[in-house]
This record gives C-alpha cells, sequence and structure tokens, in this order.
C-alpha cells in the first residue's frame, strides 16, 4: 500500500490563484506565500453568504488509537461534491506542532483525500500558530510588566498564563519571578488551547478581533475586582501581531479543489472548530462547504453547534459521523491486538457509541449520515452487519473509500448527504438558550450530550460560577473541556456506559472568546509527549529539502 507522501506526490499541484479561481476569487484577493498556498484578503471580500449554500458538519464518534479518519472523509467529501458537478469547497482547521512532532503525526487527511503542500500545513504553513503564540504570550509578559513597573491597576491576582505550540509536560506549573518578593506559581497552556486561538476564530475582522481582545480578563486587583486587557492599554499591539494571521488559509486537495484552512483550537480543550471568517468565506463562494469539528459528536460537534454557529448565526443543513469498524470493536472492548480478527460480538457493543452520537446530532434537527470509512482488514460481514444495523435504526449509512479512491470513493456519501439535505425540513435547534444558569448549561450539555445521570460541582465551581454570573457573563455558552476518548471523564469508559455523573473540578471565564470553560476531571490543557514521539520519524531529504515522515 502507497504511503501518503508517495502518494501526494504523484499528484500535480496547480498553483493557488489557478485552484483559487474556481470560487472566484481574483488573484489581487490572495497573499501568495508561494505558489501552492495563499492567504485571503478579507478585507476585499464582503463576507454575505450566498442564501442556496449549504454547510455540512463531518464529527465522528469518541475517537481510538485505531483512528477514525475524520479529516481524510471531510476532505474526500467535498472532492466527491465536485466530481458531482457542484461547486464544493472543504473548511479545515489548522493542525497544531504538538500532535504532530508527538503521537498523532500530521492532520492533513490521507491517502488520496489530501491537502497539499501537506508537509507545510503540518509544519509551519503560513506562521499563524507563530503569531497567536507570540500575542498570547506578550500579553503575559505585559501584564507582568506593569505588575513590576509600579502596578498602578493594584494587581493582586493574575489569572492570564503562557502557552507554546508543543507537548511541553515539564511547562504546565512554573515559577516566575524565582527568588524575589514578586515570586509566583505560572504555567504553559498548548497554544491551541489559548484564548487567543479561540478569539482569532471566532471573530469577524480586524474591528471585532481588537474589541473580543480588550475584554479578555487578565487579572484581578487587591479588591477582587477584574482586570481586563484594555485596563492595560495593550490591544493595539496585541491586534497588530495579529493582523495577518486573521486572514483565512487557502490551499487545494490531491485533485485540485479549494481547501480553506485556518484557526486550530483543540476540541477537548477548547472549542474545536476552525475559523468563523473561513467559513463565512468558503459559504460565499461554494454552493457545499464541508467543515469539521474535532473529536467525537460529544465534544467538537456540540461546540460547533453551542458556540461557533451560536455566535455566527450558522445552520449547518447536515452531519456526517464517521466511523470505521476497528474503532467501534475497540469501543465493544477487545484487545488492539485482536483488531484484524473478524469479530461481530465486539462490533456489535461498541456500535452503541455511534448510535449515541447519531442521536446527539439529531437533537439538533440535523439530517445524519453515517460515512463507514472502510479499510482493507474490514470483513464483508462486519460491513452487512453496520448496514443491517443503520438499517434496522433508520439511519443512513454509506460505506466511505475516499482513502483508496479519492472523490470517486465518496460518491454514495455525497449523494446521500445531498439526499439528507434536501429532504430536511427542520430548523437547527441549540441545546440551550443564552439566558439558561451556567451550571445548568452544564447539567444540559452533560445529560444530553454524554447521557450522565448528572453533575458533580466543587464548592470552588460553585463560588467561582457565582462570581462569573456576578460579573455579569452569565449568559456565556459553555466550552466543556473533557477528555475525548470517551462519553464520560474516564478515558479508559468505552462504549455507550451509563449511570454516571460528570465532575467538573474547575471553571474559567474567556470573556474576550465569549464562553466559559467547565474543566472535567482534572483534563490537561498540555499535553506531554509519548515515549517514542512521531518527531523522531521526521527527516529531510538533503537533496530535494523534501520533508519525510509527516502522515
Amino acid at each position: 500500500m502507497k504511503s501518503d507522501f508517495q502518494i501526494s506526490n504523484e499528484c500535480k499541484k496547480k498553483h493557488i490563484a489557478e485552484v483559487s479561481a474556481k470560487l472566484g476569487l481574483r488573484e489581487e484577493d490572495l497573499i501568495l506565500y508561494g505558489n501552492y498556498k495563499a492567504k485571503i484578503q478579507t478585507k476585499n471580500i464582503k463576507h454575505d453568504i450566498k442564501e442556496d449554500a449549504k454547510l455540512i458538519l463531518v464529527t465522528a464518534i469518541n475517537p481510538t488509537s485505531s483512528g477514525e479518519g475524520k479529516s481524510t472523509v471531510t476532505i474526500g467529501l467535498s472532492d466527491a461534491l465536485n466530481k458531482l458537478g457542484k461547486k464544493s469547497c472543504v473548511a479545515l482547521r489548522e493542525p497544531s506542532l504538538g500532535p504532530v512532532l508527538g503521537r498523532k503525526g500530521g492532520a492533513a487527511g490521507g491517502g488520496y483525500a489530501q491537502v497539499v503542500p501537506m508537509e507545510e500545513i503540518n509544519l509551519h504553513f503560513t506562521g499563524d500558530m507563530h503569531a497567536i503564540t507570540t500575542a498570547h504570550n506578550a500579553i503575559a509578559v505585559l501584564v507582568n510588566n506593569h505588575v513590576f513597573q509600579g502596578n498602578e491597576l493594584d494587581i493582586d491576582k493574575i489569572v492570564f498564563n503562557r502557552v507554546m505550540d508543543m507537548n511541553a509536560r515539564d511547562l504546565r506549573h512554573i515559577k516566575v519571578n524565582a527568588g524575589t518578593e514578586l515570586e509566583r506559581e505560572d504555567g504553559f497552556d498548548i497554544t491551541v488551547a489559548s484564548e487567543i486561538m479561540a478569539i482569532l476564530c471566532l471573530s469577524e475582522g480586524i474591528a471585532d478581533l481588537k474589541e473580543k481582545l480588550r475584554n479578555i480578563l487578565v487579572a484581578y486587583n487587591s479588591k477582587g475586582e477584574p482586570i481586563y486587557l484594555k485596563d492595560l492599554k495593550i490591544e493595539g499591539v496585541i491586534t497588530s501581531l495579529l493582523k495577518d494571521a486573521i486572514k483565512p488559509n487557502i490551499v487545494q486537495t490531491l485533485e485540485n479543489n479549494p481547501a480553506i484552512i485556518h484557526g486550530g483550537p483543540f476540541a477537548n480543550i477548547a472549542h474545536g472548530c476552525n475559523s468563523i471568517l473561513a467559513t463565512k468565506t468558503a459559504l460565499k463562494y461554494a454552493d457545499y462547504v464541508i467543515t469539521e469539528a474535532g473529536f467525537g459528536a460529544d465534544l467538537g460537534a456540540e461546540k460547533f453547534l453551542n458556540i461557533k454557529c451560536r455566535k455566527a448565526g450558522l445552520k449547518p443543513k447536515a452531519a456526517v459521523v464517521v466511523a470505521t469498524v476497528k474503532a467501534l470493536k475497540l469501543h465493544g472492548n477487545i484487545e488492539e491486538k485482536d483488531l484484524k480478527e473478524e469479530n461481530i460480538e465486539a462490533l456489535a457493543a461498541g456500535v452503541a457509541n455511534l448510535e449515541k452520537h447519531v442521536e446527539n446530532m439529531k437533537k439538533y434537527n440535523l439530517p445524519v449520515v453515517v460515512a463507514l470509512n472502510v479499510f482493507i482488514t474490514d470483513t464483508e460481514k462486519e460491513l452487512a452487519f453496520l448496514e443491517e444495523w443503520a438499517a434496522n435504526q433508520g439511519v443512513e449509512l454509506s460505506r466511505t473509500e475516499v482513502w483508496e479512491h479519492g472523490g470517486a470513493g465518496g460518491l454514495d456519501l455525497a449523494e446521500k448527504v445531498i439526499r439528507a439535505i434536501d429532504n430536511n425540513k427542520e430548523d437547527l435547534k441549540l441545546l440551550y438558550s443564552d439566558e439558561t444558569p451556567i451550571a445548568e448549561k452544564i447539567e444540559i450539555i452533560c445529560r444530553e450530550m454524554y447521557g450522565a445521570d448528572g453533575v458533580n460541582l466543587t464548592d470552588e465551581v460553585k463560588t467561582e460560577i457565582a462570581r462569573i454570573e456576578e460579573l455579569g457573563f452569565g449568559g456565556l455558552p459553555v466550552c466543556m473541556a473533557k477528555t475525548p476518548a470517551s462519553l464520560t471523564d474516564n478515558a479508559k469508559i468505552k462504549g455507550r456506559p451509563t449511570g454516571f455523573k460528570i465532575t467538573i473540578n474547575d471553571v474559567k471565564l474567556r470573556s474576550g472568546a465569549g464562553f466559559v470553560v467547565a474543566y472535567a476531571n482534572k483534563v490537561l490543557t498540555m499535553p506531554g509527549l509519548p515515549k517514542v514521539p512521531s518527531a523522531l520519524n521526521i527527516d529531510i531529504d538533503e537533496e530535494t529539502e523534501t520533508i519525510l515522515g509527516i502522515f
């Protein structure tokens, strides 16, 4: 079987201006970064969404170590729609260097359903991650300098830490100003968990970006009163650092179709969606826009709908839930070493996880198509079992082979998605209203999306929720930070468990981004590297300067 590197190098890339022209973008609308990637000049574009444009969300079951192929299916579906004569564009998130160098490897699709130049997208791309990291850390530096230089604002407690785009467990907890009277505890999150990342992805232009930055909570004074970024009068410089990063990036699929890639918040600890600007740009020029939200439907899809769609006024027309035979067998609690063996009993147990995610998407009045991402190790008996399950559940299911065949392997999926959209007459329904109290929002998500019996809130959490509501932010949506591996807050529990509660042991106000983060069971906001990180597999061909090993 060919590697992704071999496949991407046998496909001929076109100049990005030619690819962008498929959407109706002119060369003067682009800022070229070489021949194959560009930024879109949003100041040249009036972001009116086409009335008949159709936004399609791709999500998945709870991910497993075997992989589900959500990005691959997202890209392949867009290529398939283009093969059917539809004007389609894929809208994805940017990969984080942390996972690229860590456990997962690259995040640009796979096989014949990739976005290219894959190695550049996975590494520095157009510098957005660096700009976001720099802007975030500039705030931390300027806040600390204010305290050092006399502390005119009477800052007593700083609540804005630092970030870097690496898996650096050794920086989770640090001391700053060590050995001085200003010594305090601090720490690093990964860049994709940064509030600056969230703000960039939820802003609709420079003015909106600047206003959101102004409202970031950075500290409290000795009276317990909040200190916002605007109090330090530094929103101008921070916006300046992000002036190019806020512009969406455009590249191409292996079939030379447009792909807009912009923003990269994680879905387990952040809101998990690409930027509003990228999605609305795609919806202005394409008839079909295929986007993905990170991890399973319990996390990324829930936040896409209740945070991004709520804030941007977006109304997706359908949801695609990706699953694989291997992943479903893992949810049926068999050992990973036994995955290649046919096991209908394990599949029958594990399919309950898929069933829950399909139910979840239907709660938003979205028609659902299951994309069964087919692997060579899948047996006909296993595939037929899942097709029978879908028929009995009244669920539309498509065998999807875009990894092996590109857009041609997703034609059945594309046709079923089109039909689902055409037959749906329901309006999008969100899970809760703005007016719902924060604690109740948390409980609704836990009960409806995870299947929990309720939540356990620590006394500290209850106190912090009360403070957030007293500050006037009770109307914000909730961004859950939870393990992606399980519907529960315990990564080891697979399938569709019942009879559990979710423990919330921290909440944080993200007043700039416009949501409240609720942390379930000590979820980490700075990952660590595995014993054998993917970085050890990455190399460069010294003659061609081609990057090798990012898959």
